[in-house]
């Protein structure tokens, strides 16, 4: 025996589909009537006259798409299907709105534009390096890196560039329409740059906010990329430790199918000083180490826990740097 239902009806029907009991929605319809509904079902609760229904039939076990299969189902009337494409469009439009609300869809988001935006500002910047060494050979171009796109934007021609850098007067300068076109580059770079910080900024005051221990331990904008990687930070805070380990990492899984050695660690735990610049031979062990605290940190942050404090955050240090100062030198081979 089972009870089939959608947001109009409900029946209890046996074993051969024969209709026991019927009951259906009696009272008025309105387009944020049928939403409710529908919304109700969405989350995969009984409609209110299933539960009159598995009342009456404490035995009736639910399934919501028997409904789907039945043959004998009402077809829905033309008002009722203009109050369920009105309530359709109503809710996906609810759906929409909420998502606004979602830190995890917020801090995709904010993370992937900012992956999007380094990519392009790195491709520009040493466009714009490259441009103003091709006119300006004595400049260092390494010392200088960090203010030449700044002082070509600003700079009204390349007699006017030379002498903000210090740097002698090109032989050969670019035309008015060469130059603007270099200067446009170098005030693109500076955008960029403004832009790439203010979603930083952003990225690491939301994910301060959200998984605070996280963001303690290995900084908001890893701790944010860890969060979009694992696909929210419920599944982050669900995850082994084993793969947290390795998020981020699926190029070298990849090749490790193929045969290659297993990756020690993920792109976003490389980041940190801690693993980056130790040892190779004991990135692994500080990288699984970290991983664990990583892995209790979220929970901390999703289930509600005591936020860790400065003084948790440097012990965790600590024991990272005795891992790294128990194998100062490498295994020996064979």
């Amino acid at each position: 025996m089972e009870i089939w239902y959608d947001w109009r009806l409900s029946r209890v029907v046996d074993a051969e589909g024969n209709v026991l009991d019927q009951v259906n929605w009696t009272a008025s319809s309105s387009v944020n009537a049928v939403v409710e509904r529908l919304s109700l079902l969405q989350s995969g609760r009984l409609s209110p006259e299933a539960r009159v229904l598995a009342n009456r039939f404490p035995e009736a076990v639910s399934n919501p798409l028997g409904a789907i299969s039945d043959e004998s189902w009402p077809e829905l009337s033309r008002e009722e299907s203009e109050l369920l494409s009105a309530a359709s469009i109503a809710l996906a439009r609810k759906g929409v709105a909420a998502s606004g609300s979602d830190p995890d869809r917020r801090l995709d988001m904010l993370s992937s534009s900012s992956i999007e935006l380094r990519a392009s500002w790195t491709t520009q910047e040493a466009r714009s390096v490259e441009w103003a060494g091709l006119f300006l050979p004595d400049l260092n171009l390494d010392e200088r890196r960090a203010d030449i796109p700044l002082y070509v934007a600003k700079s009204k021609d390349i007699e006017n560039l030379a002498t903000n850098l210090g740097v002698s007067i090109p032989d050969h300068p670019p035309s008015e329409l060469e130059w603007s076109a270099m200067n446009s580059q170098a005030r693109g770079v500076v955008s960029l740059s403004e832009r790439l910080l203010l979603n930083e900024q952003a990225t690491k005051e939301l994910a301060n906010s959200y998984v605070p221990s996280l963001s303690s331990l290995i900084g908001p904008l890893g701790a944010a990329r860890m969060v979009v990687l694992a696909g929210g930070r419920e599944r982050l805070a669900r995850m082994p430790s084993g793969s947290l380990q390795v998020l981020g990492a699926s190029g070298a899984m990849a090749a490790h199918r193929r045969g290659a050695p297993p990756p020690k660690h993920s792109p976003v735990l490389f980041s940190m000083p801690l693993v980056s610049r130790s040892p190779r031979w004991v990135r692994g062990k500080i990288a699984r180490f970290l991983a664990g605290k990583c892995s209790i940190a979220v929970r901390i942050d999703h289930f509600g826990g005591q936020a860790w404090d400065d003084e948790e955050i440097n012990k965790i240090h600590r024991e990272a740097e005795a891992i790294r100062d128990r194998f100062p030198n490498p295994p020996k081979r064979g």
